[in-house]
């Protein structure tokens, strides 16, 4: 039989190389049985490996509902995420890694704090993070960077695992630019935000698959595609250049109006270039990425691009092909 009324759960699981650890996930959630009960959304984000076939296989064998997504391609973590987050169904939704640093028995505690709390987003937070120490000095600079940058409660920390109510889902799924910044989305939705403490585990197997390269890449989507506050970090730049050099015209001129013999001034003529010219690198820069971003969505570049969806439960498949999101 398959579950068919709407269950109280939902969980996205985004994968990429994830073949090794997502179906030691998915057994240890299909063992939970919280209030409304539980369907699990796998989105493979076009993962190397052959993440695919086991996903395949844990929906023909779960004991829980399971929905399979298969993107063409990677897009990447949040892209995935949305993806998942179309396709599920429940009155709450969380969102967690396929590399088990999550526990999954935490998982109950993070969805009856959102329910009974009735809380619009519940985030968590580590006492101690299993990462690698630049990658928590990564988060660290992110999380600071939001605090300036969005709308969000001081000192909240952004975790990927988070707990939704399905109405902020629906409003955060509205979204079809080809850069979304999940966390981004939910601070244009709500501020009802709260958060609980929560273990974390050392990567049970391979290594993350967030390199700087990708940490740097989410970093562009957070300050671009949701604030303003860079374009007007070059204004203000851009005004104190100008009133340096506007200073440094009238220092010339009560100088060479007030000695004999004018200095070259070489070294300063220098100096007031490169530094000159490197704000206004930086300045066309942050431009320019807008613009980009800009010109890309325009053109329709996709958010995500699915092959492939398998729903089942314990006795019924369907198979839906080429499903193209906009």
């Amino acid at each position: 039989m398959t579950q068919t009324a709407t269950p109280g759960l939902s969980i996205v699981v985004p994968v990429y190389r994830g073949a090794a650890t997502v179906g030691k996930l998915v057994a240890a959630l299909s063992e939970l049985a919280p209030v409304g009960g539980i369907e699990i959304v796998l989105v493979n984000d076009g993962s190397p490996d052959n993440s695919g076939d086991v996903c395949r296989q844990l929906v023909r064998e779960a004991r829980v509902p399971v929905v399979y997504v298969e993107h063409t391609r990677n897009y990447g973590e949040h892209n995935a995420v949305m993806t998942g987050l179309r396709h599920a169904s429940g009155q709450y939704v969380i969102t967690m890694d396929d590399d088990l640093q999550n526990p999954p028995e935490e998982v109950i505690k993070l969805y009856d704090h959102a329910r009974l709390g009735a809380w619009d987003v519940v985030y968590t937070r580590y006492a101690t993070k299993q990462h690698a120490p630049w990658r928590n000095l990564g988060s660290q600079f992110a999380n600071k960077v939001a605090d300036w940058l969005l709308d969000k409660p001081a000192g909240l920390y952004l975790s990927s695992f988070r707990c939704m109510a399905a109405s902020v889902v629906a409003n955060v799924t509205r979204y079809h630019g080809p850069y979304p910044y999940v966390d981004g989305l939910i601070m244009q939705v709500t501020q009802r935000i709260d958060s609980i403490e929560v273990r974390h585990f050392p990567r049970s197997e391979g290594q993350s698959n967030y390199t700087l390269k990708r940490l740097v890449l989410l970093w562009l989507n957070l300050a671009t595609s949701f604030s303003l506050a860079p374009l007007r970090l070059a204004i203000l730049v851009g005004l104190v250049m100008a009133i340096l050099g506007a200073i440094g015209a009238v220092a010339t001129i009560v100088e060479a109006l007030s000695s004999d013999s004018i200095p070259s001034g070489w070294a300063s003529t220098m100096t007031a270039i490169l530094l000159v010219g490197g704000v206004q690198s930086m300045v066309l820069g942050v431009l320019g990425e807008y613009v980009g971003r800009t010109f890309l969505s325009a053109n329709g570049k996709p958010q995500g691009s699915v092959r492939m969806v398998e729903r089942g439960g314990v006795a019924e498949i369907a198979t839906v092909t080429l499903e193209k999101m906009a």
